[in-house]
């Protein structure tokens, strides 16, 4: 598209036309946004649209770990409503450009639970709390006024109500984001008595994060105020300010539940261009609207799959996970496609959508797979964000925040990802560009690859989290070595390979348990598979009995460890059974959901249940995945049983219901499990794929026979080139364990 050549106007009637939903369902009903607030869940709270760049919603005074992303159910003050928000990660940031609705003066600071009068805080009541997908409403308590928020891509829409005031304000706040977030520059300046711009620059997890904004009011406010916090803080004069704690105070007369609006325009490159997003996206002040296209375009992107249960509940958690698992990768650019790059940079009138929000080691197991079924236009321009970023910062991203690469994680995820895509047959990148970012990202000696490269693995007396490194790079390379088959790379394809099996290193024969080794090749003693200390161990969130099994790209090899498959399946028994007691005094709070030693809480077991469908045994993983299914997620705020990590909690939950799971890191073999559903019809790439379950109970959870188009279907796994290419898969469901293949 040439964004030159076309008015907004004519972009904006494209817009609307864009957003239609006819003839789908209004699948919003069944999102309940509450899930996975409460626990450890972390999720989002409030209005936003599928993969927008804007997430409005309230940020809480409490910021400890359950309020990464700025809310949980257990809270009710708020100090703002922020249009930017992480969704499930185990690290905070963001809760940029907050707003906050007042009467009468108040201090311009945090403020305290403690001091009910402190900063600009009220208390909310969630009874009073409305939420559903591209809608957020609240009442504050300490001021009267009523809050709606909806959103565009890139626009906030704030809806305040107040009670009869000669002192009603808005004041937005420049200083505060999470706790995890500190300000470095804040600057605010009147454009005219409608208008305020400026921008936020912040150090955090992102450790250097920048957000323009122009923010309009629907009313003229009748003066513009001023402050600076802190200590030496105050109101300052004229109609600018730059400082490190900014915050201005729109001042109004307000009639009895008199009604003002804002519009909050972000951008990541420029004042200009968050002009430019809001002349696009919301030239108008319809608020209800601006709702309806908000519900539709989730509509849109939820009724990609319909399924069919008399199970209310059950409908509930499903399309809430499917709808956790669009809120991130978010666009990371303005209509024109001008983005900040990884390097500082400003990129204009981009050939792709630049995209940020990147948690890679949790989302390359299901997230990204479930994706590349049922967002494959979407899919061309993920690939092209992460080879810009390899060409601006050197290396594929590895956990890549608003522009900036965090490094969080073990490993090297970001090549399962790149790889998968070009196994698959994803078009509109370069695919030669893509080797070579693999293979570059591969080789590089940081994060304790020079190691890994000098010794064959990565000794624990030199390295810490030195298995859970090891393994993941061990996966990854074998991604990268697929792909250099596939591009007739036969020399890279055996170094690769070969290189992928430094997990056997770790093996120890004695115990069965992957272990940590030391620089003399002798295992690091005492050893206890139970035992976990926080980042401060060999494992990374884990222990000896989750990591044993992180091996998803040679199984075969990793049984031959074992000895046997008898011995391996026997082994893997033992991991749901054993204790759930965990050693050390300083256990990783991931480590959650457990089922023995089995921790669906956290990423690295995600695909353990499936090993049994691997080796011969698909009646254990049905029995697992049934399980996992109806226990470990329900439709409380505390229904996810670890964070939401970007979806990929939820992303695990929407394959396996509808009856299979991406297991190696790359490739698309999706081996069989138990579906959930007796029906369900997916809008794929080339038209529509059905999943039906016949005689399917909460009895008949084995698989007894597949047909595929009518014909019978004789593998475990099915190939993600043939669900892309639509038909209709068929599992006859029974009570009694069966087995249906070779292996």
């Amino acid at each position: 598209m040439n964004f030159n050549h076309l008015t907004i106007g004519a972009l904006a009637l494209f817009a609307t036309a864009c957003a239609g939903t006819s003839g789908t369902e209004n699948l919003t009903r069944f999102v309940d946004m509450h899930i996975g607030t409460g626990g450890h869940g972390h999720v989002f709270m409030g209005a936003n649209v599928p993969y927008g760049s804007v997430q409005l919603g309230p940020t809480s005074i409490p910021q400890s770990w359950d309020w990464v992303s700025g809310y949980h159910i257990s809270d009710t003050t708020v100090i703002g409503f922020a249009h930017t928000h992480l969704n499930g990660t185990g690290i905070g940031d963001l809760s940029d450009i907050s707003l906050m609705p007042v009467t009468g003066e108040v201090t311009y600071a945090r403020g305290t639970e403690e001091d009910p009068q402190s900063g600009m805080w009220s208390y909310f009541s969630h009874a009073r709390e409305q939420a559903r997908p591209g809608y957020y409403a609240t009442r504050l308590d300490r001021y009267g006024i009523d809050v709606e928020l909806t959103a565009t891509k890139r626009v906030g829409l704030h809806k305040y109500t107040f009670p009869a005031s000669d002192e009603a304000a808005v004041v937005i706040d420049l200083e505060n984001g999470t706790c995890w977030d500190a300000p470095v520059e804040g600057y605010l300046t009147v454009v005219d008595d409608r208008t305020v711009s400026g921008y936020r620059y912040s150090s955090g997890w992102a450790n250097d994060q920048r957000v323009y904004f122009t923010a309009e009011f629907s009313k003229p406010f009748k003066e513009f105020r001023l402050y600076e916090g802190g200590p030496d803080g105050g109101p300052r004069s004229g109609e600018l300010l730059k400082g490190q704690r900014v915050y201005g105070r729109a001042c109004f007369d307000t009639e009895p539940d008199e009604t003002i609006f804002v519009k909050v325009a972000l951008s990541p490159v420029s004042i200009e261009n968050a002009r430019l997003n809001m002349q696009y996206e919301l030239p108008d002040w319809d608020f209800a609207q601006t709702v309806r296209r908000a519900e539709e375009s989730w509509n849109a992107e939820l009724n990609k799959v319909r399924i069919s249960t008399r199970d209310e509940r059950t409908k509930r958690i499903f399309y809430t996970a499917l709808y956790h698992t669009m809120v991130a990768p978010s666009e990371f650019c303005d209509v024109n496609r001008d983005y900040r790059g990884a390097d500082g940079r400003t990129y204009q009138n981009g050939s792709f959508v630049n995209y940020t929000t990147f948690s890679l080691w949790d989302t390359y197991r299901a997230a990204q797979p479930l994706m590349t079924i049922l967002h494959p236009e979407k899919m061309p321009d993920i690939v092209n964000t992460m080879l810009h970023i390899y060409e601006q910062q050197g290396k594929l991203p590895v956990w890549h925040l608003m522009g900036c690469e965090t490094d969080c994680m073990v490993g090297n995820p970001g090549i399962c990802a790149v790889a998968d895509a070009v196994l698959k047959g994803v078009e509109g990148f370069d695919r030669e560009k893509a080797y070579e970012a693999l293979k570059i990202s591969a080789m590089l000696p940081e994060r304790g690859m020079d190691l890994r490269m000098e010794y064959g693995y990565i000794p624990s007396d030199l390295f810490n989290e030195s298995v859970a490194y090891d393994l993941e790079y061990a996966l990854a390379d074998w991604a990268v070595a697929q792909v250099a088959k596939e591009l007739g790379k036969e020399v890279d394809y055996a170094y690769f390979l070969d290189r992928s099996k430094s997990y056997k290193r770790h093996f120890d024969p004695a115990t069965g348990f992957l272990r940590g080794v030391d620089s003399k090749g002798a295992f690091r003693e005492p050893f206890s598979p139970f035992a976990s200390t926080h980042r401060e161990d060999d494992y990374c969130e884990g222990n000896g009995w989750q990591y044993t099994w992180l091996v998803p790209h040679d199984v075969e090899g990793l049984q031959e460890c074992f000895g046997s498959r008898e011995r391996f399946v026997e082994k893997l028994d033992s991991l749901f059974i054993v204790s759930s007691e965990l050693e050390g005094g300083n256990a990783s709070p991931d480590i959650s959901g457990l089922i023995g030693q089995y921790a669906h809480g956290n990423e690295p077991s995600h695909h353990t249940v499936y090993l049994y469908s691997m080796v011969g045994q698909p009646w254990k993983t049905a029995e697992k995945v049934r399980e996992i299914l109806t226990t470990l997620y329900h439709d409380q705020p505390d229904g996810l049983s670890g964070n939401e990590d970007v979806g990929q909690m939820s992303a695990w939950y929407v394959l396996s219901s509808l009856g299979f799971y991406q297991v190696e890191p790359a490739g698309g073999r999706y081996f069989f499990g138990s579906p959930l559903f007796d029906r369900a019809e997916l809008k794929v790439r080339d038209g529509v794929f059905t999943i039906v379950a016949r005689n399917n109970s909460p009895e008949n959870i084995y698989i007894q026979r597949v047909t595929l188009d009518g014909e019978p279907y004789e593998k475990p796994w099915i190939d993600h080139a043939r669900i892309a290419a639509g038909g209709t898969l068929e599992f006859e469901m029974g009570a009694e364990p069966a087995v249906w293949y070779e292996i």
